[in-house]
């Protein structure tokens, strides 16, 4: 193609993105006219057909997507474009598709439900962001969907590994087993009929699900699994019914519709399908399944007349004279292909969800008509089953059973919408093995056992492993990214309330006792520290994890750090340092970058917890004016300068080393007495310094700026004459 038609279909592109269609649909048609090429005018004509059909022409459009696959048969690539056009206009129409979350799960509290399958939570695992969803669905969601599995819930994927390393939520598992034995009941039922399935024992699966939907009959897993068995068995009507019961159960279910357009499928019912998985397109856009067997069953409906028919088409006949039926009715003018024919009734406003009397044969006459299908809003209106063949399904073997089913199900009612009574709930179901007490703030490990945050550090500080069943957890450990256990803390929360404020009282009367900076401070024995100089630590010990830890809890960031005594411990004078940031590594040691900020005097030695803390009072440099003052100016100038030379005397590698670990030395201050702990120089000058701890400890208790002064003078001259000799 020329430059020129180069242009003009990268112009037409242009219009088709800024929904300028008609335009776009003009530029296609002109260079039709032009262009020789069968291949190049296929691809031509689908895009002109594509923005005919979202221009809503649907009529110009279905009879040039027919032109096109005359030319060869219209590919997936071909009909994308119709596919998501058509999908969503149901989403759309539907205003966006619904709640994904929304309906009833069948166990009678949203709370309990699973967000993938919307059913009741069977096998909870719990994923680091703290929500929780069934084992089976998250490992489906990671074979189906190709992809690193994401969260429903917070659409969080960065820190889900391989989900078949996260164990079941023992504590939650087993409170749901005790909540609700009838949901728990039909999960097993569930579970050992997907079992016996996968070994191919169809009947006996069968059995297994009957069982299940006798005592849960509003769970729509059930009734699409049973509808895939009855697939399975070639019972295509039975399996028809159980998939439309899924669908009315929960109608934005994506499962239940790609169900339900199998089953059609097998029944030949091709434009009825096509609806479906246009529908389950419309809930679940990515859905891959849906979209091969929209792809399918599309290129089959638009393939000409004297295509060979697919084998899964059950009615040969009827498929070839509907494709003709479409041709003439997409040819005559006057048909109306516009978009305003995806009526309500396309829609998934779908009735409620009602009991399972709606699977079984209801009475003649009074039958609930069914969803209009796609060739009702698209192509063509197709004539209902004939009377006989509903007859047939009717008597099918096995209504009979449905019948005895729907009876027993309306004499059990399902479980109400608060099943948690103060009989069936005790507050020890939800205590924390490490403190015993109701848990507060719940995380949950990749191994399934549930403690309280603040607990399960603890035991993380002495050993990398799970307190219960002892599982590595060193890459859980260098994450620390704890997120709370959503649907065990929404739990305490709902149905626990005066445990809740009383457990919270407790920890907020701790965290207050904590944040307090003058009484029990936490104190680090390790080294001289000074006000405004950079102090960094590695910390491994497990009671300094611990208090480092607390210090970022209660929001100080601060502990006090002193030399170590003899005799009383730790020495009377110390610096308060502030935590600027933390480097967490696997085997539970850390990094941490402090900076000093006030010089304290210790009043009382106590320890709390393994680590010392003490009760101190804040030192300050005692203010001096008048003669006193400019002295004290003449004073601090001078060893400055004293400071500087001995500075710019050390050697290149040992200054660089040093002004890597404290920075550069600092300038003086503007205002000499402005800070309370003196200039910044002075204390960088004794961090760096070779003096021992017990030489630099006197500086840290003087409050006269004058004696700090005249001693740093005498350690410079020291230094000097020591240099010169």
């Amino acid at each position: 193609m020329d430059t020129e038609g180069e242009s003009m279909l990268q112009l037409a592109a242009e219009a088709f993105r800024a929904k300028n269609f008609d335009l776009a649909a003009d530029i296609y048609e002109c260079q039709l006219a032009a262009l020789g090429d069968p291949g190049g005018r296929q691809e031509l004509m689908v895009k002109r057909a594509d923005a005919l059909a979202f221009g809503g022409k649907f009529a110009e459009a279905f009879h040039v997507y027919r032109q096109a696959s005359e030319i060869e048969r219209l590919g997936p690539a071909h009909l994308d474009a119709l596919v998501d056009y058509l999908s969503g206009s149901i989403r759309r129409q539907d205003g966006g598709g619904g709640s994904p979350g929304a309906g009833s799960t069948g166990s009678g509290d949203e709370d309990f439900s699973c967000r993938i399958c919307l059913s009741f939570l069977f096998e909870p695992v719990t994923l680091p962001c703290g929500h929780c969803f069934c084992k089976k669905c998250l490992e489906r969601e990671r074979r189906e969907r190709e992809r690193p599995v994401m969260c429903k819930q917070c659409r969080d994927s960065s820190r889900v590994a391989d989900v078949q390393s996260y164990r079941v939520n023992v504590v939650l598992g087993s409170l749901l087993a005790k909540w609700f034995p009838t949901p728990h009941q039909a999960g097993r039922l569930r579970r050992e009929g997907n079992g016996l399935y996968a070994e191919r024992r169809m009947e006996e699966a069968l059995e297994k699900y009957n069982q299940a939907i006798l005592i849960a009959p509003t769970d729509h897993i059930l009734f699409s699994n049973r509808s895939q068995i009855h697939s399975s068995l070639k019972n295509y009507g039975k399996a028809l019914k159980d998939a439309e019961m899924a669908c009315r159960l929960m109608p934005h279910w994506s499962k239940g519709h790609i169900r339900k357009a199998q089953a059609l499928m097998s029944l030949g019912r091709t434009e009825e399908a096509l609806r479906e998985c246009l529908v389950c397109l419309s809930i679940e856009p990515d859905f891959k399944l849906a979209k091969t067997e929209a792809h399918k069953l599309l290129g089959d409906l638009l393939a000409p007349v004297t295509d060979q028919v697919p084998e899964h088409l059950s009615d040969s006949s009827n498929i070839l004279s509907f494709r003709a039926h479409i041709k003439n009715s997409i040819i005559t003018p006057s048909q109306d292909f516009s978009p305003s024919l995806l009526s309500s009734d396309s829609s998934l406003a779908f009735t409620p969800p009602v009991p399972a009397r709606s699977e079984v044969s209801e009475v003649k006459g009074q039958e609930k008509p069914e969803v209009r299908t796609l060739d009702q809003c698209v192509f063509l209106k197709r004539k209902r089953r004939s009377t006989e063949e509903e007859k047939e399904e009717e008597t099918e073997e096995g209504g009979e059973e449905r019948s005895k089913d729907h009876k027993r199900s309306k004499s059990e009612p399902a479980e109400v919408t608060n099943p948690l009574s103060t009989d069936v709930l005790d507050p020890t179901d939800l205590e924390c093995s490490l403190c015993m007490r109701l848990f507060y703030e719940p995380v949950t490990t990749p191994c399934g056992h549930t403690f309280c945050l603040r607990c399960l550090e603890r035991c993380l500080d002495h050993n990398p492993k799970c307190p219960l069943c002892k599982e590595e957890l060193s890459e859980y450990l260098v994450q620390r990214q704890y997120c709370k256990t959503v649907l065990m803390e929404n739990l305490i929360s709902k149905y626990l309330p005066t445990e809740l404020l009383e457990r919270q009282k407790i920890h907020q009367e701790e965290m207050t006792e904590l944040s307090n900076l003058n009484k029990n401070v936490p104190i680090f024995v390790c080294t001289m520290a000074f006000p405004t100089v950079p102090c960094p630590l590695h910390i491994f010990e497990p009671c300094y994890r611990l208090m480092i830890r607390r210090c970022m809890e209660t929001g100080t960031n601060c502990f006090g750090m002193c030399l170590g005594d003899d005799l009383k411990g730790f020495a009377d004078y110390g610096c308060l340092l502030e935590i600027r940031d933390v480097k967490f590594f696997s085997d539970g040691r850390s990094v941490v970058d402090t900076i000093g900020r006030r010089r304290f005097k210790v009043v009382q030695h106590s320890e709390r917890d393994g680590y010392n803390t003490a009760d101190i009072e804040y030192l300050e440099d005692v203010k001096v004016e008048g003669v006193a003052e400019r002295e004290l100016k003449s004073l601090h100038d001078m060893v400055y300068d004293q400071a500087l030379v001995w500075v710019n005397s050390l050697k290149a590698e040992q200054k660089e080393r040093i002004e890597g670990h404290f920075g550069p030395m600092p300038g003086k201050d503007s205002v000499l007495q402005a800070s309370p702990n003196g200039p910044s120089w002075c204390w960088w000058l004794l961090a760096v310094l070779p003096l021992e701890g017990r030489a630099q400890l006197p500086f840290l208790a003087l409050t006269s700026l004058k004696d700090r002064l005249s001693g740093i003078r005498k350690v410079l001259l020291f230094m000097a004459h020591s240099r010169h000799r």
